[in-house]
């Protein structure tokens, strides 16, 4: 069996002698387009540069090929994609749980809470949960959920309407934008 032949290419791109094609479209190191020319001569005009020949868009016809330092153009590849990692938030669902019969007080500590959550921006998930005989009385419970997003109204909306689910009633809430 005979063996294939692969180049070896990171992140997808060909380099210097890695680059087969007959003709290649060049762009020098400052940008400006060099016309089209083999890839033997493009090589040679890398070397003279003291750069690397990159094959930047090898579906064109003919391949696109840029002189530039690859160590270089790596390196800034990389701090782009971790600049954008860096500015995306990952919203986190933190949860209070309450209960139906509970006092003003730890009410407001509740509230508190949630209050510094969505001030961090994240999602907040208001569970009120039901044992023994509260399952009974579980609709005229609601106005706990109520009266905890009535004291959150200056900084949160209601994403999610209040909603029983199995021996909870829950209940979303974003920050207000």
């Amino acid at each position: 069996m005979r063996k294939v032949w692969r180049c070896k290419t990171i992140s997808n791109l060909s380099i210097n002698e890695q680059i087969r094609d007959k003709e290649v479209r060049l762009i020098g190191p400052d940008g400006a387009q060099m016309g089209i020319m083999s890839a033997r001569e493009a090589m040679l005009k890398a070397q003279e540069a003291g750069l690397d020949l990159v094959k930047i868009a090898p579906q064109a016809k003919p391949p696109v090929c840029k002189i530039i330092d690859y160590g270089k153009y790596k390196y800034e590849l990389a701090r782009k994609e971790k600049e954008a990692r860096k500015k995306q938030k990952i919203i986190d669902v933190k949860e209070v749980r309450l209960s139906p019969n509970i006092d003003t007080n730890d009410l407001k500590t509740k509230v508190n809470a949630a209050r510094k959550f969505l001030s961090k921006g994240d999602r907040v998930k208001v569970t009120l949960r039901f044992r023994g005989r509260e399952m009974a009385h579980m609709h005229s419970s609601k106005h706990v959920l109520d009266d905890f997003a009535e004291q959150l109204k200056d900084v949160a909306t209601v994403e999610k309407a209040p909603k029983v689910e199995g021996r909870s009633m829950t209940m979303f809430l974003t920050e207000k934008r």
